[in-house]
């Protein structure tokens, strides 16, 4: 295992362990609202506090972009991109759908992808050029050739309401030539899925890297494709993304263009 995902799922566990010991006092959890939509609790501060403790430890001087304390640490070639609860609407609701969402990237390049769902204890991680697991077993993305066989995954564009009536025009076009389409609530959960087969594609406006970091190596390391919804393959800063495997990627991409 890679010495920086050796890192990244202890404190992706460490972080778990945080969100799961608040569930059983939910009525004790103090939740914000930063926007539409867009919620911040205690425990998002404390799993991000116990993430960046714990690769701190071995790393003291290694840099962090976190969602909630922003970018923090010294220059170095190491920065760790977190997302402490990925999914709060689904944590503080009571929906048991969230996961935690660690990557590492050295030199601007993704290195290690770790995602942590605490409440199925699914562990999704991958390093680059060194494939993706679940559990510490292979995944691979799903094999399906048309999109007739498609179940895609997406959210809706809450941070970016002046996206929304493309994001209607998309999913009109999309959802009769489909299955089917889910809107589970957590983009780091709906990449890692994609990366396990479960989900044939996600398609979602209105990201922010630390929702898609680690979800996004996963996905590639599991033989997928990625981009921004115009076919840009420089999605980091595009606040939008399409992932899928190979067979049905540029089909979906031509549907949605």
């Amino acid at each position: 295992m890679h010495p920086l995902q050796t890192i990244a799922v202890r404190a992706a566990r460490a972080a778990g362990d945080t969100i799961m010991r608040a569930t059983e006092n939910m009525d004790k959890v103090k939740t914000d609202v930063k926007g539409r939509n867009d919620f911040v609790t205690d425990i998002d501060h404390r799993a991000e506090q116990r993430i960046i403790e714990t690769i701190q430890k071995t790393h003291p001087n290694h840099a962090f972009f976190a969602e909630e304390s922003g970018q923090t640490g010294e220059e170095s070639e190491v920065e760790w991109v977190i997302d402490p609860i990925d999914g709060t609407t689904n944590f503080v609701r009571g929906i048991p759908h969230f996961a935690v969402s660690i990557a590492a990237q050295v030199k601007g390049k993704l290195e290690v992808g770790v995602i942590y769902d605490p409440v199925r204890e699914e562990l999704f991680t991958a390093s680059r050029g060194n494939g993706a697991q679940l559990n510490g077993k292979r995944i691979r993305v799903a094999q399906a050739t048309n999109l007739e066989q498609t179940l895609l995954a997406t959210g809706f564009p809450y941070r970016n309401m002046d996206k929304f009536e493309r994001y209607q025009e998309i999913f009109a076009k999309l959802y009769p030539q489909v299955s089917d389409m889910r809107r589970a609530g957590s983009a780091s959960l709906d990449l890692a899925y994609v990366a396990a087969g479960r989900f044939d594609g996600f398609w979602e406006y209105g990201l922010k890297w630390w929702d898609i970091a680690a979800g996004s190596l996963i996905v590639t390391e599991a033989g997928g494709m990625l981009s921004d919804l115009s076919g840009n393959p420089n999605f980091k800063n595009a606040e939008s993304l399409l992932a899928a495997n190979p067979k049905i990627f540029k089909t979906i991409l031509a549907a949605i263009r």
